[in-house]
C-alpha cells in the first residue's frame, strides 16, 4: 500500500470565530450555538491567547445569572493552546491530539491565524481519506458505499 501523506491545513476549518478575552459566557455560548462549534479560540488583537470549548462551558453551568455575567473567556479558557503549522503532517498532529486527549488545535501560517484543526475535521479526514483509497478512478469519491445504509450498522 502506497503511503499517504496530508498536511493538517487540507482538513483544517479555515477562518474560525473567535472571540475577545472579554466576551461573556452567554456570548461564548450563543456563538457556539449559533454556527454549531464546539472549540472558539480567544485573540488579543491578532494573538491566539487561548481556547474556550464546550466543556469549558459547562463549568460555569450550574452558577446563577448573577455570577454567570461577572466571567469572561479570559477566566474560563485554556491559555495558550497546542498550536501547529499548516503544513503539519496530518498524521502527526491526529497523534498529538490523541496523546494530549485534546480536542482541537490552532493552525497558523505563519504566525498568523489561518484556522482550527478539530476532532470532527479529523473523522472528516479519516472518512475522506478511507473513501478514496478503495474508490477506483471511474467512481465519484462522494458516493456513499453502496452496501452501507446511511449511518447505522456500518460493516466492512
Amino acid at each position: 500500500m502506497n503511503k499517504l501523506e496530508f498536511t493538517v491545513e487540507e482538513f483544517t476549518t479555515p477562518n474560525p470565530i473567535t472571540a475577545s478575552e472579554n466576551t461573556s459566557v452567554e456570548n461564548l455560548a450563543d456563538l457556539m450555538k449559533e454556527y454549531g462549534i464546539r472549540h472558539i479560540p480567544i485573540m488579543r488583537g491578532d494573538e491566539v491567547v487561548g481556547i474556550v470549548s464546550e466543556r469549558d462551558l459547562a463549568i460555569v453551568a450550574g452558577f446563577d445569572l448573577r455570577e454567570k455575567s461577572m466571567v469572561r473567556a479570559a477566566d474560563l479558557m485554556i491559555p495558550d493552546p497546542v498550536t501547529v503549522y499548516a503544513d503539519a503532517r496530518l498524521d502527526e498532529v491526529a497523534l498529538e491530539m490523541s496523546q494530549q486527549k485534546i480536542g482541537s488545535v490552532i493552525v497558523n501560517e505563519g504566525n498568523t491565524l489561518l484556522g482550527i484543526f478539530t476532532a470532527t475535521d479529523a473523522l472528516n479526514a479519516l472518512i475522506e481519506i478511507a473513501r478514496s483509497a478503495r474508490v477506483s478512478p471511474c467512481e465519484k469519491v462522494d458516493a456513499p458505499h453502496p452496501q452501507q445504509p446511511h449511518g447505522r450498522n456500518l460493516k466492512p
